[in-house]
């Protein structure tokens, strides 16, 4: 569909909308005032306010009755000993030990409950009855133990869902707020709504009206939503695009205060002054300045590889890039890498830089640092024509606090029920000085749902990485919380069902607007059924983060000598995770890259990397190892991490340094703040042989599937070889953690037999090695022991090949047919480029050198199908 049919599309639906709500206007307050009602009695029902979650272990149909705000205030856990808390964001955060699903069952998806969903009748209520079956019981029956807070938080969201199609005429249109509040053209007007009940008085104001609220008077409704209806001017808007607007309204102590409108499109800062406040800006250009889409989305790919991004900081200039030069700059980069997905950080408008994008005040509106909303639109088009989609990274685990730009500005002292936040301690998040919504609030509902719908909407995004996923579950929102895997810590009286229902409506909402939408949660706790349709009973999420990852290769890099490593914890690590919920594996992050912090190169490298990554001389041996382990943690945490995998800026090639953002204690410098993109152009580095690998495990996955294969297999973790055998999909890895022994003729275990080749190595030329293994080789099976006998088999594996494996490198084989296009075609092996096999270089060879240390069989085997 052409951008201008797309365009023309919404005018036109949001005209209905229009008509629609024009309609219904004459009794909205009466439906209102009975939907008040009805959510009064199912909260008298639900313990009178308080946290009514089922006790622990909990068989009786009872609930025990909780405050949440006790629940916060006396919360004291242990930390368990050995877990690495590690989050620049969350610092009280601890990784967990997830817990694993011993069954293989399927799940039934037409459970009792999904007729519950879609049952039209006036009843409001669900019966414990309805949710006896759900579908998470039969992926994983040790969560039948916790049927009553299932049953409990499942009937929470089908009668919010049934208030919601009752009053609002469905979840979609609810999530249309945007058509309702904030500035909407209506019939020769303009006409502006805010939800404000503490407000006294209030007016509009801004330089259409020389901020002279007293021409434009607001009216209150019994509901707590003000209104005006400024009518146009000789037939052009009252307000004209681009100019600057507020919200001006007293408050119970006789005080005026100016905000900036919550609904608000576009918010701008002085250039000229140094911390200035921000103002909200009408925005609506006329048509031939409104950009117009031209490409549409691109396909859903089976596995998402997401390029996690940061416009602000893309430039190689210490400055704020802008949306159309990332466009036009760092967007064929990544597409270059393989990758098919990009993740854009910082996208909602937050007013401290330095918060990453993670402290948003205006969340509507997009980052102006980087541009307008034309310009965002620009990026998103651009990047659909290459073929990447985009996810936003999205936050509404919390907002920032700041009262004067953002929606903090609205909590002027009123209860809970009036307020975008919970009140006093509950309402605070004291790691983050952020504050907290009150997802059980009709209008917080409203705004939430109705922001994710605006994102995909307006400007085409593909999805969302929903951030601090971890905080909104749980009361005490993970701090101090060690994650031990006990399924006790996720289902209690400390589980915010408010927050999850609000969770299990937007992963309802997303995929209604957008079938092919991605949604990612970033939780640390791994709590069981996240990843799970609502319908059987789950939160809804596509991909869980696997965070635990990075923190292990951190541990072992700060902590543990080369020989200490473990190749069964290691193996464990990366396979730790729930069957049937899919994971995003990456080795690192922005977490590690931030001030405070270095990312694994540096870790690996240090200072070396300052005078040691020439190619005109020899590599010092800190950077013959950290290249080596760079590919080799990289790749080993694609192949077997997760069904995703995830990158972020820079890290590909090995970026040196930290992230540091402007502020006071650098001088408010931009120069640690950006990417240093000549590091990799640069043909004498040796950041070019890291970008180049990164390009060629991407393109393994778009060629063999790997990430979406549901077939992973260890078969070999020997601690004395320091070896991992695994296979994923029809691809067999030997990576060789050892930092001095060749083996020759190592055998691996394979499933299927035949010939195989190498499709990629991390020793060839093309990635910094020393080509020591030849990639025109065939490897010929063996069959192990007796079919269908595991334990006579070689590592419970019915055949074997044959491989030399240097140290510290890793391998990955594929099975060969007799006329194998492959191989004649581009076997990956030793080059990214998609065009041809490069020639192997003089000395390469498959034959093991004098001083090979012969192979010690053995290792554990274990698989997860």
């Amino acid at each position: 569909m052409s951008g201008t049919k797309e365009t023309a599309g919404r005018r036109k639906a949001k005209s209905l909308s229009l008509l629609l709500l024009q309609t219904r206007g004459k009794d909205w307050g009466g439906r209102e005032r009975e939907r008040e009602r009805e959510e009064k009695e199912m909260q008298s029902s639900s313990c009178g306010g308080f946290s009514s979650v089922p006790a622990l272990g909990s068989s009786s149909k009872k609930t025990q009755c909780t405050p949440a705000s006790k629940i916060c205030g006396n919360l004291v856990i242990p930390q368990i000993s050995g877990l690495n808390c590690r989050s620049p964001k969350l610092h009280g955060y601890c990784r967990f030990s997830s817990p694993r699903i011993q069954t293989n069952g399927r799940a039934e998806r037409n459970s009792k409950v999904s007729a519950v969903l879609t049952h039209d009748d006036s009843t409001t209520t669900s019966t414990d009855d309805d949710f006896e079956n759900l579908g998470i019981f039969n992926v994983d029956p040790a969560l039948e133990k916790y049927k009553d807070h299932f049953r409990y938080r499942m009937g929470r969201y089908v009668d919010q869902n049934k208030l919601i199609e009752k009053y609002e005429g469905g979840l979609e249109e609810f999530a249309k707020g945007y058509l309702k509040f904030g500035f909407n053209r209506e019939e020769g007007a303009i006409v502006y709504r805010e939800w404000a009940p503490p407000a006294q008085e209030a007016q509009i104001i801004g330089d259409f009206n020389g901020w002279d609220g007293s021409k434009h008077v607001m009216e209150k409704n019994e509901f707590g939503v003000w209104s005006v209806r400024i009518p146009d001017n000789n037939g052009n808007p009252a307000i004209p695009h681009n100019s600057r607007v507020k919200f001006r309204f007293k408050h119970g102590d006789g005080i005026w205060v100016d905000r900036i409108p919550a609904w608000i499109k576009y918010a701008t800062a002085d250039p000229s002054r140094f911390a200035a406040p921000y103002d909200g800006v009408y925005w609506d250009p006329p048509p031939e300045e409104r950009y117009q889409f031209k490409y549409p989305r691109p396909p859903k790919p089976d596995a998402p590889r997401v390029y996690e991004a940061h416009v602000g900081m893309s430039s190689s200039e210490p400055k704020v890039n802008s949306y159309r030069e990332f466009a036009d700059d760092v967007l064929p980069r990544i597409r270059a890498n393989n990758y098919n997905t990009v993740q854009l950080m910082a996208v909602m408008e937050h007013s401290y830089y330095a918060s990453f994008g993670y402290h948003v005040t205006n969340f509507f509106a997009v980052s102006s640092r980087s541009g307008t909303p034309e310009d965002l639109k620009y990026l998103i088009d651009k990047a659909h024509s290459l073929g990447l989609r985009v996810l936003m990274d999205a936050v509404h685990s919390h907002a920032s606090s700041n009262a004067t730009d953002g929606l903090n500005g609205f909590d002027v002292g009123q209860g809970p029920k009036e307020s975008y936040f919970h009140i006093g301690e509950q309402g605070y998040h004291k790691l983050w000085d952020s504050r907290l919504f009150n997802y059980s609030n009709w209008e917080v509902l409203r705004f939430l749902l109705s922001n994710l719908r605006w994102w995909i909407e307006e400007y085409n995004f593909d999805g969302f990485r929903l951030d601090g996923v971890t905080s909104m579950l749980y009361h005490h929102h993970g701090i101090n919380m060690a994650f031990t895997g006990n399924y006790n810590e996720y289902f209690s009286e400390l589980t915010d069902v408010d927050a999850v229902v609000y969770l299990m409506l937007a992963n309802t909402l997303i995929p209604k607007i957008l079938p092919d939408a991605t949604v990612i949660a970033e939780d640390v706790s791994g709590m069981p059924g996240l990843g799970r349709p609502v319908s059987e009973g789950g939160v809804g999420f596509d991909y869980r983060l696997a965070m635990a990852i990075p923190d292990k290769w951190i541990d072992y890099l700060k902590n543990k000598k080369d020989e200490e490593w473990s190749m069964e914890d290691i193996a464990w690590s990366l396979t730790n995770r729930r069957y049937t919920e899919k994971c995003i594996a990456y080795a690192e992050s922005h977490d590690q890259a931030i001030v405070g912090d270095k990312t694994l190169a540096f870790l690996l490298m240090d200072k070396e990397m300052y005078s040691g990554m020439s190619c005109l001389t020899d590599p010092p041996p800190a950077v013959e190892r950290g290249i080596a382990l760079h590919k080799m943690i990289h790749f080993l945490t694609m192949a077997l991490g997760g069904e995703g995998y995830l990158n972020f800026m820079g890290n590909e090639f090995g970026h040196p340094e930290w992230i540091d953002f402007p502020r006071e204690g650098n001088g408010w410098s931009y120069d640690m703040c950006r990417r240093q993109w000549d590091l990799v152009d640069t043909d004498h580095l040796r950041y070019k042989f890291l970008n180049e690998f990164d390009k060629a495990m991407n393109l393994l996955d778009e060629k063999f599937s790997i990430l979406s294969s549901t077939k992973q297999i260890v078969s070999t973790t020997n601690e004395e070889d320091k070896v991992i055998v695994f296979e994923r999909g029809d691809l067999v890895f030997v990576f060789n953690f050892h930092p001095e022994n060749t083996y020759r003729g190592y055998k691996v275990g394979c499933d299927l037999p035949g010939k195989y080749r190498v499709a990629l190595d991390s020793d060839a030329r093309d990635f910094g090695g020393h080509g020591r293994v030849g990639h025109d080789v065939d490897h010929f099976t063996t069959p192990e022991g007796i079919p269908g006998a595991p334990e006579t088999n070689f590592n419970n594996r019915p055949n074997s090949f044959k491989v030399l494996s240097p140290p510290r490198t890793c391998v990955a084989y594929y099975r060969a047919g007799d006329d194998d296009a492959v191989a004649k075609s581009n076997p990956i092996a030793d080059a990214s480029r998609e065009d041809a096999l490069l020639p192997k270089e003089d000395g390469e060879t498959d034959q093991e050198p004098e001083d090979a240390k012969p192979q010690n069989r053995g290792g554990r085997g274990r698989g997860i199908i």
